[in-house]
């Protein structure tokens, strides 16, 4: 195994001047948590973009493409792990993916995303290594710094945009259990589900559910009775859902949750619009996304959500509310989560996003990435907190489908803090980018319930709301050149 991994102090000192850039106004300290080493040809270097994480006791483990290269993926994943609640950091790159870290055999790799399997005591990287064929893959490692060659769920029907979780309630009579998911684009992003019960080493045949259901960034989630909610967004103008009450065996057809009406962010920034996803300590589903319902003619987006505690029947769509309807600020690309232990009323969900001030900004617009979270529930809001920018988009790197900071990013937990997790830049020098994971030094605690005023409660929807732009949808499974 080739790992990679560097003390906090090490990771701290190399990034203490580039955080000073990025910062300038941001109301955080933050640290930056890896860096793209990587010299291949084919890539856009010292890029990293796309985190996902999960958080398991004291540890909190992300991942992300390293060295995004233009048509689809990075040169690896790497990944940042702190076992101690968000103090320190180690980092890394996944071995055996890829012909540039450990012996791989692929050209590129992407869409990291991270599960914890408490029965076997293994944590789990989900990939999707890209090459002659594509795939879903997982890494397992048992301390989350020391990592296996990959471990493969599926080769076959050109996989796109997997994501992973494992059933973690001892109670439940499928413990252990843990699920994959992904749509095959070879068949138009039929949606496919797989299973394993011993630690992501191997894994059932892929099932589709009931409906044969079409859609994109699944995000699969485990009720601590074991019934497992998968919302999605699906091909027909909404936010699905389906589920599996029997281990894996079978997944229902998909139920709606909410329209999908959206703005198209200006700037060509690559932003797809995909939801994130979140469930509390006693099953509750929160699923958010960006939505325009709220904004005269689609004007910009906010981040919405609805919740549903048997994934059938789902709330109303409720607006996240960061901004007044009537600001020009747009909300778009974002990652939920909620602290463990939590729920209901004092469910502590924590909300990253990136935004433009300013939603028609043309050629000139400026990224901020910023942060926000209630500790009841999403009854109400603490005010937001802007974690870096601004943002030139012409620092980050180029893509088939635009400039990219992520499809999703995400949000830690550690001592009851929330622990944003996000790329940015500055600008470049020379030829290279400087675009990195960051996370904030200390964690974000949740402020006293009195302080958290902003409500939504009196919004409605404008009548005929409808989006602005088809629905664009893209994969991330193009072949690029294999150059070293």
């Amino acid at each position: 195994m080739n790992t990679r991994v560097e003390s906090l102090f090490a990771v701290v000192c190399l990034t203490a001047v580039l955080a000073l850039g990025i910062s300038a106004r941001a109301q955080v300290s933050l640290v930056q948590l890896s860096q793209d080493t990587f010299t291949n040809t084919s890539s856009q270097h010292m890029t990293e973009v796309e985190p996902g994480a999960f958080t398991w006791g004291s540890t909190i483990v992300t991942a992300f493409q390293v060295a995004r290269i233009f048509g689809g993926g990075g040169a690896d994943v790497g990944f940042a792990t702190s076992t101690d609640g968000g103090a320190h950091w180690t980092n890394g790159y996944l071995p055996g993916i890829t012909i540039f870290q450990g012996n791989g055999t692929y050209q590129a790799a992407s869409d990291a995303a991270v599960a914890y399997d408490a029965l076997h005591g293994v944590w789990l990287i989900s990939t999707l290594p890209i090459g002659s064929s594509t795939a879903v893959a997982v890494s397992r490692s048992t301390d989350g710094l020391h990592w296996s060659n990959p471990f493969f769920v599926t080769t076959t029907g050109s996989p796109d945009k997997n994501w992973i979780v494992c059933d973690n309630t001892a109670t439940s009579k499928f413990y252990g259990h843990c699920y994959s998911e992904w749509d095959s684009t070879n068949a138009g992003d039929l949606i496919q589900m797989s299973t394993s019960t011993d630690g992501g080493m191997t894994w059932s045949t892929a099932v589709a559910t009931l409906g044969n259901d079409f859609g994109i960034g699944g995000l699969p989630l485990v009720k601590p009775n074991g019934k497992v909610i998968v919302p999605i967004l699906a091909f027909n103008g909404f936010v699905q859902a389906f589920s599996s009450t029997n281990g894996g065996q079978s997944w229902t057809a998909a139920v709606n949750v909410g329209q999908f009406i959206n703005h198209a962010e200006a700037g060509d920034i690559r932003s797809a619009g995909l939801p994130s996803a979140a469930i509390d300590a006693k099953g509750k589903v929160f699923v958010a996304w960006p939505d325009c319902r709220f904004r005269t003619s689609c004007s910009s987006n906010d981040i919405v959500f609805s919740k549903s505690g048997n994934g059938t029947t789902w709330s109303a769509v409720k607006r996240v509310p960061i901004d007044p309807v009537s600001s020009t600020v747009d909300h778009f690309i974002n990652g939920m989560a909620i602290e463990p232990g939590t729920s209901g009323t004092t469910a502590h969900i924590g909300l990253a996003y990136y935004y433009y001030p300013v939603s028609n900004c043309g050629n000139s617009c400026q990224l901020y990435a910023g942060f926000v979270q209630s500790s009841n529930g999403g009854g109400k809001w603490s005010a937001p907190v802007t974690l870096g920018g601004p943002m030139s988009l012409t620092w980050l790197p180029d893509t088939f489908s635009g400039r990219m900071v992520a499809d999703y990013i995400a949000v830690g937990f550690g001592g009851g803090k929330a622990f944003p997790i996000f790329a940015l830049a500055q600008a470049p020098a020379g030829t290279l980018f400087h675009e990195a994971i960051y996370t904030t030094v200390a964690g974000l605690a949740a402020v006293a319930p009195e302080l958290e005023a902003l409500s939504s409660v009196d919004d409605r929807p404008v009548p005929g709301a409808k989006s602005d732009h088809p629905m664009n949808v893209f994969v991330d499974n193009e072949v690029p050149p294999e150059r070293e």
